[in-house]
């Protein structure tokens, strides 16, 4: 009697990936290459910030000596400018500074956004005219805040084209919640196009098969948008979301020309710091300069690691290395 085994199957083994070397020497030329970057780096934002934050430990002090002369110099504090700054005298300054930079930040950004984008969907359609369009669309941009800020003060002005439409005397540039309107509506007319011109850019590398396939589909206009050209979109969208936070939190030149200093309805933390640096007051404010930066470094990491702003093509490189 003959018996058989059956012979097990052989499963194929899957090809052995050859692990990659980096050619010796390689990161040692790329530190090579990168060192000017990084010494420009260092002496444009490294240097400028250990010296803010070096001077904001300091005041400046006069008084007299045991002979009867007066004195003068700097004197260390340490973090007195910063507890000042939270809980001093002047408080209350800095809190009205911080609440106005917040508000601005949110309001103008979001409102920015929305008009941008239909902007860019406005410019991305072929119809007689686009290129005059698109070109006129820069017009906004290119004007200095500060010849900005001196037009929309005429608008607004009492007698102003504003008000002859609306019909009242409404005080756009007094101490009041009228001029944070007119400082949105005159930020949006200038850095919405700014927006509208990246997402235009993200819109152009879509291709229209995808829109065909969708309407083959079913689906509707609002389908498309929501589904295909905002996923899309997103990543130059939140580029140019984070730009345009991180100009608004340092927003200085608009409020400063439309409505004036020391307006507290508009006064923001880069003009607290204006103020105590024109004072000579040079101690508070690099405490003022420092605590904004601290701020905005903030609200840039929070941006970019929970809404995903892929601003260093960081998800490109993840993407190869799965390949």
């Amino acid at each position: 009697m003959v018996t058989t085994t059956a012979e097990k199957p052989t499963i194929p083994k899957a090809p052995r990936r050859r692990p990659t070397r980096d050619v010796q020497g390689t990161g040692r030329l790329a530190a090579w290459l990168l060192s000017p970057v990084f010494l420009v780096l260092a002496l444009v934002v490294g240097y400028p910030v250990l010296m803010a934050f070096r001077e904001s430990l300091y005041q400046h002090k006069s008084g007299l000596d045991a002979s009867g002369f007066v004195v003068e110099g700097d004197k260390f504090v340490g973090l007195a400018n910063y507890s000042n700054i939270f809980t001093g005298p002047n408080s209350s300054a800095f809190w009205n500074a911080f609440w106005n930079t917040t508000f601005f930040t949110v309001v103008q950004v979001s409102i920015e956004s929305v008009v941008g984008v239909c902007m860019a969907l406005i410019m991305q359609r072929a119809f007689r005219g686009t290129a005059v369009i698109r070109a006129s669309v820069l017009v906004p941009w290119a004007i200095p805040t500060a010849v900005s800020g001196i037009m929309w003060r005429w608008v607004f002005n009492a007698d102003g084209i504003a008000n002859a439409m609306l019909g009242s005397k409404v005080l756009w540039t007094a101490d009041g919640f009228e001029s944070k309107i007119a400082v949105i509506i005159a930020d949006t007319w200038k850095t919405a196009p700014f927006i509208g011109l990246l997402v235009l850019a993200g819109l152009q590398m879509i291709s229209p098969d995808v829109y065909e396939a969708a309407r083959v589909d079913g689906a509707n206009a609002w389908h498309s948008f929501t589904r295909i050209t905002l996923p899309l979109v997103k990543p130059a969208l939140m580029v140019a979301v984070l730009f345009r936070l991180l100009d608004t939190l340092r927003m200085f030149d608009l409020p400063f020309v439309l409505v004036g200093a020391h307006k507290d309805s508009v006064e923001t933390l880069t003009m607290v710091a204006y103020d105590e640096a024109s004072n000579l007051r040079y101690g508070p404010a690099a405490a003022y300069a420092t605590v904004l930066f601290l701020y905005i470094a903030a609200i840039a990491y929070a941006f970019v690691r929970l809404l995903g702003a892929d601003v260093i093509g960081r998800g490109q490189n993840l993407e190869k290395g799965r390949k």
